[in-house]
Formats: C-alpha cells, sequence, structure tokens
C-alpha cells in the first residue's frame, strides 16, 4: 500500500509524522505523496482539509485517516497515545472505507468568461465587503426568496459540525446526501423577508444564488477565500464525488458530536 503524510507543521505533529514514516517504512509501505492510497493527516481538522485539497483530484482512488494534535479534531480518529496501535493497523490491517457527501459550488462569471467549479468537504460562505449581500435564492429552478443579510453559509452533513453550527444551522448525519444553506445576520422587517431559517435540500435539488446588484464576493471554500466580481449565478448542490474515510475502528458520527461538544473525556 502507498501512503502519504502531512503534518499541522507544530513540534509535536511534525514528530509524530516522523514516527509513523520510521515505522511503516520498516513494515515495507511505500512512501508515495503523489498516488498514495491513504493520506495520514497528523494535526486538526484545518489539516485535514488542506490534505483533502491536495489530494482532491483523487478522491476516487484516495482515503483519508486523522490522528487528532488540534483543538477540535473533529475529523480525526486517533490521538496520539494511541500511535502504536495505528501503526500496526495501517500495516497489517485492510481499512474499510467510509464515504461523505460533498458539496459542489459552481461560480458563473457574466458575459463569456469561464464558470469555476469547486469541491468542499465543510462549507461555501458567500459574504462581500461592500454593504450587504443581495441574492434572489432559487430552488430547483423557482424563486425562493431575496436575501438581504451578512452572507449565506452552504455546508456539507459532515461541516455541519463546522461554521453552519456557530450559525444556528442543524446537525446533520453524513449518511444523508443533502447540502444546508443558512443565513448570516438577515435583514427581516417589513419590506425585506427571508425564511429565516436553515434549509436542508436533497441531492436532486439544486440552489441557484443570483446576485442583484454588482458587488464583488468573498467566496471561501473550507479554508480557500477567492474575490469574485461580474457574478451571474452561483450553483450549489451536492457533488457526485464523495470523500472516502479509512476506518480501522468504528467511530459513529454522533459519538464524534458527542466527544467533540458535549463532553472532553477521550
Amino acid at each position: 500500500m502507498k501512503y502519504a503524510l502531512t503534518s499541522k507543521g507544530d513540534s509535536v505533529s511534525d514528530e509524530i509524522l516522523a514516527k509513523m514514516k520510521n515505522y511503516l517504512t520498516e513494515f515495507n509501505l511505500v512512501l508515495d505523496d503523489e498516488e498514495p492510497d491513504l493520506v495520514i493527516s497528523i494535526g486538526g481538522d484545518g489539516t485535514l482539509l488542506e490534505a483533502f485539497h491536495t489530494y482532491i483530484h483523487r478522491l476516487d482512488k484516495t482515503a483519508f485517516i486523522g490522528v487528532h494534535t488540534g483543538h477540535l479534531g473533529f475529523y480525526a480518529d486517533w490521538m496520539p497515545k494511541e500511535l502504536e496501535k495505528l501503526i500496526i493497523e495501517v500495516a497489517r490491517t485492510p481499512f474499510q472505507v467510509v464515504e461523505y457527501p460533498l458539496l459542489e459550488i459552481t461560480i458563473r462569471p457574466k458575459g463569456d468568461g469561464e464558470e469555476d467549479r469547486f469541491l468542499a468537504l465543510n462549507e461555501c460562505s458567500v459574504k462581500t465587503a461592500e454593504g450587504s449581500v443581495v441574492l434572489d435564492v432559487e430552488i430547483k429552478g423557482e424563486h425562493f426568496e431575496t436575501f438581504r443579510g451578512d452572507g449565506l453559509c452552504i455546508s456539507t452533513p459532515s461541516g455541519s459540525t463546522a461554521y453552519n453550527k456557530a450559525l444556528g444551522g442543524a446537525i446533520i448525519h453524513p449518511s444523508l446526501e443533502a447540502i444546508q444553506i443558512t443565513e448570516m445576520a438577515s435583514i427581516n422587517n417589513r419590506v425585506f423577508r427571508t425564511v429565516g431559517s436553515p434549509l436542508i435540500l436533497p441531492k436532486h435539488h439544486t440552489c441557484l444564488l443570483k446576485p442583484l446588484h454588482d458587488r464583488s464576493f468573498m467566496i471561501t471554500l473550507d479554508h480557500i477565500t477567492r474575490q469574485y466580481s461580474d457574478v451571474k449565478s452561483i450553483q450549489c448542490r451536492v457533488a457526485r464525488e464523495k470523500v472516502r474515510f479509512a476506518r480501522f475502528r468504528p467511530f459513529p458520527f454522533w459519538k464524534r458530536v458527542h466527544d467533540s461538544f458535549i463532553t472532553d473525556e477521550q
């Protein structure tokens, strides 16, 4: 089996990376940063997000697993104290694969420019530095509402525990192929009105965001922020691709939620 290692870059994570590399080499596993079967992320959720985007072109061939040395580590199954056990599992045990749905974002410009297509593991947020975000929201080709406010967050089920949760969105189990649209400080009065609640869309529903005014938008996909102007529309839907996580032991989603937000017991 071919593997790759990524590190948060702090001394603890780099030390674990060096140990794993030495031990896995002794087990005759092949270090391959270009075409790995397994990517081991050492750090926190941000480290795994970076690994996901590094190998986003190999999602059907590469699985991910996390060692938690960061602050939250929602995606990380393993603790540093379990390092020897993990090394033995990686070296000797075929891993099971758990697939989570992803978010597809397509940004279409005005005129004849080319559209940009992205995938997100956690979420996409749409904001502007030029006053309020004003967007017509269409669902399945029908006008749903006109949003005015600070912005919108479109999240995956696994990402529903991140920025979406901080905005008051629901936590969705990743076995459900869906996306969630959550408002950021919407303007609601006698003139302007939005639904005010998060929307959960199944995979066969597409959401289209159409700017009503010329604005430059800050569109963030996971940890990557891009600036766009002259935007015709932003299309959001469940992606046909999925992310693959390697599992050497059960780690139920609701246990992750409990361990991350309810108790600090490990």
